[in-house]
């Protein structure tokens, strides 16, 4: 209970005896905004207890975290979800910034806030300064960067961008095994409230507008239509989910991002092993182009192209990990296809452009908020080789699978598999006309 009196004993001096000395230091915050290299919103909202237990940094236990402030001290044990328990009184708060203001409140009522990660410490050391190891693990600083020539630098990347494969490879293998074909009705983002275990992972959550939260869309995008046929050729080709990757350039003076290539992964449930060779040659492609690692895509086969609780967290992920360093703030842009939802209008794929923006610093257990990004398609006058290779090597990889479409089923009445593919291939590309697909929530294009 508040009205409770803190704990007296033992009577530990914060080093320097001042409680300003709790606060973030200057040079502590310099870095940090360095490292998150787009200030501190997404430093301050985006890296939670729960981030750093899920990536090992620290590890759930009784007593491993305390406060220390003018001569009390209190104690905290770290929960397996990231939420923090008062040992005390057994009192549970959702953040370190929670419990702080909390124990600092009781002492000097007149405190208005906890710096928490500068105050708490977990087993005797800032908690900052395990959010400073996150972002040097997956942010290097611009000084760090520099000190590495470009080929340190250039196998940086590739490590930090394959690792985000493999995450992403993981996930697409488990939902595919565990989601099948049943039916799922998506739900508004204002039902979910905070993570509940006993959630399905596999719920679809429909869409926000960034103008509903109350937020501009921080970037613009710029879709290649060589990029939407490959993915939607991609995706039309197996009943199972599949999983691919974004290629493309991130301007900062425009604050455009051009995704300019897609790059399947030619990998099933069966070959799950083959994983990291699949990512290195994407990696490689990546680099002999000039391109970055600028999002990824999956299929929603029979179903809406919907984010699930599973696929926000994967994104929320992916838009931490590959945050920019010197470069500054890096958007990350996720993609849902959906070629066999008999929800879409005519023959045409529903393909969902999304981000996630970090839930309200008050509540940090609450799940990400998904958003619907606007994205300009640019058409290209031609096929590039890459292209026309890409697409007869997935020929050839799921020539002889057991989940290869049946091109001869009949898609409508009068419409075969296979000739809505023909349909979708001639509008999508042709010179003359506009995208085929649907985009989610917007018109035709």
């Amino acid at each position: 209970p508040s009205g409770s009196e803190p704990p007296s004993s033992p009577q530990v001096v914060e080093e320097g005896g001042d409680e300003e000395d709790e606060e973030l230091s200057g040079g502590e915050d310099a870095e940090l905004r360095t490292s998150a290299g787009r200030g501190s919103v997404l430093t301050r909202r985006g890296i939670t207890l729960r981030v750093l237990l899920k990536d090992g940094l620290v590890e759930p236990g009784d007593g491993v975290l305390s406060i220390h402030y003018l001569g009390k001290n209190f104690v905290g044990d770290l929960l397996t979800d990231g939420k923090i328990r008062w040992v005390e009184t057994g009192q549970i708060f959702n953040s370190p910034s929670a419990w702080a203001t909390h124990c600092k409140r009781l002492v000097n009522p007149a405190k208005k806030s906890g710096c928490g990660w500068a105050s708490v410490r977990y087993r005797g050391e800032k908690l900052v300064q395990y959010k400073t190891s996150w972002l040097r693990k997956y942010q290097p600083t611009a000084d760090m960067v520099r000190e590495k020539n470009s080929t340190v630098k250039t196998s940086r990347t590739r490590t930090k961008q394959a690792g985000l494969l493999t995450s992403t490879l993981k996930n697409c293998f488990e939902l595919t095994r565990l989601r099948g074909d049943r039916e799922r009705i998506p739900v508004r983002y204002c039902t979910l409230g905070t993570r509940d275990v006993a959630r399905d992972p596999h719920t679809l959550v429909e869409l926000s507008a960034f103008s509903a939260i109350n937020r501009f869309q921080p970037f613009n995008v710029a879709v290649s239509s060589n990029v939407l046929l490959l993915m939607d050729f991609h995706c039309h080709l197996t009943t199972s989910e599949v999983v691919g990757y974004l290629g493309g350039r991130w301007d900062t003076t425009t604050q455009l991002l051009t995704v300019l290539r897609a790059f399947p992964c030619r990998t099933r449930l069966a070959d799950r092993e083959a994983a990291p060779v699949v990512e290195e040659e994407i990696c490689q492609n990546l680099f002999m182009r000039g391109l970055s690692l600028v999002g990824w895509y999956h299929s929603h086969p029979r179903g809406p192209a919907l984010p699930s609780l599973q696929d926000i967290d994967s994104q929320m992920d992916h838009q931490l990990r590959l945050q920019g360093s010197s470069n500054g703030f890096q958007p990350c842009l996720g993609i849902i296809c959906g070629p066999y939802y008999h929800g879409n209008q005519g023959v045409a794929s529903t393909i969902t452009p999304f981000w996630v923006v970090p839930p309200p610093e008050q509540r940090p257990n609450d799940y990400g908020i998904p958003v619907a990004v606007e994205v300009t398609y640019v058409q290209d006058n031609f096929l590039t080789t890459d292209v026309l290779n890409e697409m007869m090597l997935l020929v050839e990889f799921y020539r002889a699978a057991p989940d290869l479409v049946n091109f001869s089923q009949m898609w409508s009445p009068d419409t075969s598999i296979l000739d809505k593919i023909k349909v979708l291939l001639r509008m999508t590309h042709h010179p003359n006309s506009t995208c085929s697909v649907r985009v989610h929530g917007g018109p035709d294009h």
